[in-house]
Parts: C-alpha cells; structure tokens; sequence
C-alpha cells in the first residue's frame, strides 16, 4: 500500500482513474475510494473489505453539478438540506441515474450520496474528476477507522494508496436520511443529528434498519474481542459492571472496560479506555472507536462497555453503534 502525503492528491487521483483504490481521510471516518462509475475498480472495495456485495456504497462529491452526475428527480427538500449541512456529515438517499453501475448501489434504484467536510477529501475528488464510492476503509464488520493507523492495520496489502491525514474530527460515521419517501426517513443515526434535520425540514420518520442504507444490514463495528454492553442508569451501570468484572475474573478472564471519565475512578479491571465525558457526547462519539479497537490491542479476553447515554443527539448514534458491535446486551430499567 503506497502512503501518499496531502501534497500528493494528484498521485491518488492518478489510481482513481485507473481503476484503483484508495483510502483517504474525511470528517466522519477514512473511506476506501474507487471510481463510482467503473464497476470493475468498485468490485475492489468488496474484495479488499470482504464486503457482503448487496451492502450498498456512500458515494461521495464535490459539487452539486457531481451529484447531478449520479442522482436525478432531486427533491427540493435535498437542496434544502444541502444548503445546510453540505459539506458534512449527511448522506441523502437519492434515485439515481443509469449511468451508475449496480454493483455501487447494491442492486437498488437509489443511490446514497454525501459532500465529506474534509478540505483533503474534497481535493482528492476534484482532482479525480469523478464521483468517489468509499465506505469506511477496514475490514467489514470491524470498527470503523478515525485514523490512518487504523487503516494501516486493516487494509496493508489490500488496496493501493493511503491519503495520510489528520484523525476524523467527528469520528462518527454520517447520518443517513432516505428523500425517496414521504416523510422522509432517517435510516441511520450518525454525525448530524435528528434534532437538526428536523429543524430544518420539519418531520422525519425514524426506522430501525433499511436495506437502501450502507452499514446497516450486516453486523458492524465489532472488535475480535467479545463485547458485554451494559445499559441502563449511571447510577447503576458502574457496580454491575465491576460485578461482572469480577465474575469474569473468577472465571480466569482478563477484562477490558470501556468507561466514562465519570465512572471511571469506581472500576477495577485489567484494562481502561475512558471514552470521554457523559456530559459531551461529542467527545465520546469521537472516541468510541478508537475504544473498541483498544479492546483487541489490549489483549484481553472479554470487552465491557459503559451505555448510559442519552438517547438525543450524538447520544443516538452511539448507542446505535454499541448496540451493534456488542455481542451481549444487559439491560438495567431500575
């Protein structure tokens, strides 16, 4: 894998148009790009993350005259949206056009499509002339990767160029929102939040999974090592999981603990990851995977994660993706 420096977009835009692949950094997390329009070059992207191939892409642009490239009949509803939070951490849900190959869109009649907030990102495509289909740049079902390390250590000798750039700012990947229907339909909590889309387009229909949605059919975010997540009160949460800290113990386990600075002082365990405050969940969504990646650093045999947060927010998206990467869930309602 060639390690490309921000000044050497041009080389990466120079594999784009050869049909190659390349990770590159954005606001969210890094994704691993190919030529949206090339099915051969997209066919690379599943080969390199091991993806299921009805698992459709996030194509990504730079403009709005790109978009127009690979979606049609755009509602005026998505402009106003784009107004807002274009570049950033939207993905809207589009009919698209026939020039997109259906290996991108995982066999459906819409596409999803976002404008990354990364100056880095925008320059890469703009320079490749073309638009850029990138999920998360690791192997599926693992964390997604905030930094290039974490690439480095997914996709070495997988794909052909990495973009070295900073750590994601968000850390979290986009909100996904299908315009195909009528309200229309977060399909995935993610970097925007529910709250802001509402304010700015009134009702929105919340759903639980939907196959038009990249990252949402298949298991995702998940660390090798087996994930306990612990939900309910933070009054509570902290004594159940030094409880089950100590059952695993017994049992002979090493145990990771994935904790909030302000239950972190009340847990004994073999290894700590303090995820960030409860009172900024900005800071834990920027955080939470890196924390489930310290679980298999830190070689232990068992992982628990802290879930009491609040369900507004950032807060939604990441008890969505804990839920998702825990392989047990206890709940704790009183």
């Amino acid at each position: 894998m060639l390690k490309l420096n921000s000044d050497e977009v041009n080389k990466a835009a120079e594999l784009i148009k050869a049909g190659g692949t390349v990770a590159f950094p954005t606001e969210t997390v890094y994704g691993l790009g190919a030529d949206a329009l090339n099915p051969f070059a997209v066919e690379k992207i599943f080969k390199a993350k091991n993806r299921p191939p009805d698992n459709p892409l996030i194509v990504h642009v730079s403009s709005k005259d790109m978009l127009r490239i690979v979606a049609r009949d755009i509602p005026e509803t998505a402009f106003r949206l784009m107004d807002s939070f274009w570049p950033g951490p939207l993905t809207l849900i589009l009919k698209r056009t026939d020039v997109v190959p259906d290996i991108t869109t995982g066999g459906l009649d819409t596409i999803a499509v976002r404008m990354p907030a990364n100056e880095l990102a925008l320059a890469f495509i703009r320079e490749a002339g073309v638009p850029i289909a990138a999920p998360s740049a690791n192997t599926s079902g693992r964390p997604s990767p905030t930094k290039a390390e974490h690439v480095i250590k997914d996709m070495d000798g997988r794909i052909d160029a990495l973009i070295l750039g900073e750590d994601s700012r968000i850390g979290m990947e986009s909100t996904v929102l299908d315009l195909t229907v009528t309200p229309p339909a977060l399909l995935r909590p993610g970097g925007l939040s529910l709250e802001e889309i509402i304010e700015c387009i009134g009702e929105v229909m919340t759903v639980n999974v939907s196959g038009k949605s990249p990252g949402m059919r298949y298991t995702h975010y998940s660390p090798e090592t087996k994930l306990v997540l612990v939900e309910g009160k933070s009054s509570i949460v902290p004594a159940e999981i030094n409880r089950l800290v100590n059952d695993y113990r017994e049992a002979g386990l090493k145990v990771g603990v994935i904790i909030t600075r302000e239950s972190s002082e009340h847990i004994d365990c073999d290894a700590k990851f303090i995820i960030g405050s409860v009172n900024n969940l900005k800071e834990v969504a920027g955080r939470l995977f890196s924390g489930l990646r310290f679980l298999d650093e830190a070689e232990v045999d068992i992982g628990i994660v802290e879930g009491t947060f609040p369900e507004i927010k950032e807060g939604r998206a990441i008890m969505n993706r804990l839920r998702k990467a825990a392989g047990e869930n206890i709940v704790y309602s009183t």
